[in-house]
């Protein structure tokens, strides 16, 4: 199967997007857009559970608690109720028709052909942005045992060494990637369960001051202020950047439509206890005035308590947890890429797939602009990583909003009998995208008046400049991948009730076309 394309559904003019698959496919099956359905139940639940830790927490949460102090704890259960919302909004989307290009596929049909364009284009750069910080941080903690490594040779070795785990096969990925998340969850719960007895039981020096008042006593809550607390949400955000990657593993996963929802399911323990718990434990034996930007909070609570070896060990895990984040970032960014190439949005090239059926050309390019970061690590490995992670936020944002956004059109979609209803329905419906939306709003805000975070918003205008210059090039090109996309029809009334079996209306198995001459009741709205 050497240098496959990717098939499309018959559509007015052009295949615009992968074929509706069921997701059905056997262990090793092949998927309806060429892929290898090679991740399993295990490996699918690991990716997202150990997606929502990453170099936020470990790095990025010293300097945040140094700015907002024990309300960074409030920060993180705010912020991860809202990734709820956005989380189940595309499940919802991802029940109603499942594709590996989920973010960009569901923004085309829902608000406008160029927003699924923008959005598949910056979701690349976010991941890309994203790889450059997490091996800013792995080339960091390297030198806890190394320091006489430079930075940015440890950087391009990590490089390597994914991308050779993300070009073999996406089971070795799947399996790789397993293992990483195994680390980072055990040793989490390990952290919790040492902070417990050092805080109930009086372990080690430590349990001498450890306390519980340590979240109020040194200033309050909110040591400096609510506004400076809020002005963590951006380094907050970042934190919770790869929660929505299991919407990219819906062409491969081998039972997308039990493995999928049971990852979204599980956010909300996962959130209570890999963020709110570990940071609550660890800034009640060890309070917070005494970690600094730059040092993670996780070592130097253990190198507080005295355990042999103990911050060893731990910055072996923020290792894992940073070369983990890297490793799904090459994994999302090469299945990007071939979606917009599907979709006439991008270099034809990058459609192919390589004798073990993974986007070898759409990786292989990511990975050379993450290079860039390398270079940033040369002239700057202090600023490294506060200036990525702001403008990984700002992508970040956009592409949650995309979603939330697409989930508000396909809701009215579906009123108006124009979409299949999904079975996995988000609970708030509409309305809690609206609230989430306004949350997003409100981060952007910060992030503009906050003094370092602010250079992220320097380099949108430019984007946008490059993605209206490509978007002219390529529709001259091929006028039809930017034509308005139908919806998927619901189920007639004769046939199966509307997403009764899970499926969404007709599953397009035979590459039939359900559509009808209807006008679009959504017509009269804009699209973005």
């Amino acid at each position: 199967m050497a240098d496959e394309t990717l098939r499309g559904t018959p559509g007015p003019a052009r295949p615009p997007s992968p074929p509706h698959d069921s997701g059905e496919g056997g262990a090793g099956g092949e998927g309806g857009e060429g892929y290898a359905r090679g991740l399993g139940p295990r490996q699918v639940q690991m990716i997202a559970i150990g997606g929502a830790i990453g170099t936020g927490l470990f790095l990025g949460a010293g300097r945040a608690i140094h700015q907002a102090g024990p309300s960074l704890v409030l920060m993180y259960a705010v912020a991860g109720a809202v990734i709820f919302a956005i989380m189940r909004a595309l499940g919802e989307l991802l029940a109603y028709r499942p594709v590996s290009g989920s973010f960009a596929d569901y923004a085309r049909e829902f608000l406008g052909p160029f927003t699924g364009y923008a959005t598949g284009w910056t979701y690349w750069l976010m991941w890309v942005v994203t790889g450059m910080a997490e091996v800013t941080a792995a080339a960091t903690y390297l030198a806890y045992w190394w320091p006489q490594v430079p930075q940015w040779a440890a950087a391009a070795g990590f490089l390597v060494l994914l991308l050779a785990v993300n070009t073999v096969s996406v089971r070795i990925f799947g399996e790789v990637e397993f293992w990483l998340s195994m680390v980072k969850v055990t040793a989490i719960i390990g952290m919790i369960l040492v902070g417990l007895a050092v805080l109930l039981l009086g372990v080690s020096a430590a349990g001498d001051t450890a306390s519980v008042t340590h979240l109020w006593r040194q200033g309050g809550v909110f040591p400096h202020g609510l506004g400076r607390s809020l002005l963590t949400l951006q380094i907050v955000m970042f934190a919770y950047l790869a929660v929505e990657l299991v919407g990219v593993t819906a062409g491969e996963a081998r039972d997308p439509r039990r493995t999928l929802p049971k990852a979204i399911n599980t956010l909300p323990w996962r959130i209570v206890l890999f963020y709110v718990g570990a940071l609550t434990v660890i800034l009640c034996v060890v309070p917070w005035t005494v970690f600094r930007p730059g040092v993670s909070p996780f070592v130097a609570a253990f190198a507080r308590i005295g355990i042999p070896f103990g911050a060893g060990v731990v910055n072996f895990v923020v290792l894992s947890a940073a070369l983990s984040s890297c490793n799904s970032g090459m994994y999302s960014t090469g299945r990007m890429l071939r979606d917009l190439a599907a979709n006439g949005q991008g270099p034809r090239a990058f459609t192919r797939l390589g004798k073990r059926r993974t986007p070898t050309r759409g990786t292989l390019a990511s990975v050379a602009v993450i290079g860039i970061g390398v270079w940033v690590n040369y002239v700057d490995p202090a600023g490294a990583f506060t200036y990525i992670t702001a403008f990984a936020t700002v992508a970040a944002v956009w592409t949650w909003g995309v979603i939330l956004a697409a989930h508000i059109r396909y809701r009215a979609a579906v009123r108006a009998g124009a979409a299949a209803p999904s079975w996995f329905t988000a609970p708030g419906g509409a309305a809690a995208s609206w609230v989430a939306l306004a949350f997003l709003a409100m981060v952007l805000v910060l992030i503009g008046i906050d003094h370092d975070a602010r250079v992220s918003l320097y380099g949108v205008p430019l984007w946008a400049v490059l993605l209206v210059l490509g978007h002219r090039v390529l529709r001259r090109r091929d006028p039809a991948a930017f034509a308005r996309r139908p919806h998927l029809a619901p189920a007639p009334a004769h046939g199966r009730a509307g997403g009764g079996d899970g499926s969404g209306g007709s599953d397009h198995r035979d590459g039939s076309d359900d559509r009808d001459d209807r006008p679009d009741p959504l017509s009269g709205t804009p699209a973005l």
